[in-house]
């Protein structure tokens, strides 16, 4: 089948990968601009732009695919089908029938739950045991066209955004050349979603890692996973920002005070087994126990590790937010 294959980021490259491993034609590969990142700006190229050039695959970067060198760049090629994999854009009305098989995209949720750019961060923050990926015939809506195939995973107790991510990437490569391969076979039978049972997985911003201490241990602890690699869940603690990179659920530590019980954002430290244990008072008396963080302007540690270099005292307390700065 001849393709243009249109994804930006590394969680598309294993797809792609696939599809050029099972024969075949990807005529182009569209992918977002390189774009300055890092703190010296440097212009970099998108990990989909670097597999496709490994490949020997012609690549294209329009700004935009509303524009016109976007228009052309689908009228020159006419693919049977055009696969997108998180390209990071959405896609003009009238480029939709283009292609003789529609675009099929992979999404990173069982659909209808989890609709939007970010349905991995979503499912893991709202505690969820089970994920997957599902390809779908691209319509007009968001992430609202008819269901082509899905598969399952579960969701383990250690999994981050990173980790998921790279699951479900490989899942998805397969589900899509078995998407194409149907296709092809005229076996698809393509299955209108459930739109009152959707959900919205929105981008995530900057506030949204600040955690709320008031919250059960449970949900923030799922913040501390969906929360990577941005916008990394985060408090402040004498006056400073401190990022939470891994956490633990707490039972109700040793030597802890009846007092500090009914006072979210409260920190304890205990010793267990001759290294200091850093736990932090969350809603319905529940604790949440650090295990690496991250002052600002200093390198990712362990908790004990920050307890020993901050000389940390039982009774501090977790900011919510500078506004919030204790004065106990």
């Amino acid at each position: 089948m001849k393709i243009v294959f249109a994804g930006t980021p590394e969680f598309a490259v294993p797809t792609l990968r696939a599809l050029h491993s099972a024969g075949h034609e990807i005529s182009l590969v569209v992918t977002q601009p390189d774009r300055p990142r890092g703190r010296g700006l440097k212009l970099t190229s998108p990990a989909v732009k670097v597999a496709a050039e490994e490949l020997g695959l012609p690549v294209e970067q329009p700004e935009k695919l509303r524009d016109e060198p976007g228009h052309r760049i689908l009228t020159t090629h006419i693919p049977d089908a055009v696969i997108i994999v998180a390209y990071g854009e959405i896609i003009p009305g009238d480029l939709l029938s283009i292609p003789r098989y529609g675009w099929i995209n992979l999404h990173a949720s069982l659909l209808p739950k989890y609709r939007g750019a970010a349905p991995i961060q979503w499912a893991l923050m709202s505690g969820e045991e089970v994920t997957g990926v599902t390809t779908i015939q691209i319509d007009e809506g968001m992430d609202s066209g008819p269901v082509l195939l899905c598969a399952e995973i579960p969701i383990k107790e250690t999994d981050t955004t990173p980790t998921l991510s790279e699951k479900l990437s490989r899942t998805g490569a397969g589900l899509m050349v078995q998407t194409i391969g149907m296709a092809a076979s005229g076996k698809l039978k393509p299955e209108a979603q459930d739109h009152s049972a959707a959900t919205k997985a929105p981008l995530l911003k900057k506030k949204h890692g600040l955690l709320d201490w008031n919250l059960a241990a449970d949900e923030l602890h799922n913040r501390v996973r969906g929360l990577q690699p941005w916008p990394v869940a985060h408090t402040f603690f004498r006056g400073q920002r401190l990022r939470i990179w891994r956490s633990n659920l707490s039972s109700p530590p040793p030597g802890w005070k009846t007092s500090l019980a009914d006072q979210p954002g409260k920190l304890l430290e205990t010793k267990q087994e001759g290294r200091i244990r850093v736990h932090v008072v969350c809603g319905q008396g529940a604790w949440l126990q650090l295990e690496e963080v991250q002052l600002a302007g200093h390198k990712r540690v362990s908790a004990s590790d920050f307890a020993n270099g901050v000389h940390l005292k039982s009774g501090e307390r977790f900011e919510a937010s500078l506004k919030d700065i204790s004065t106990e």
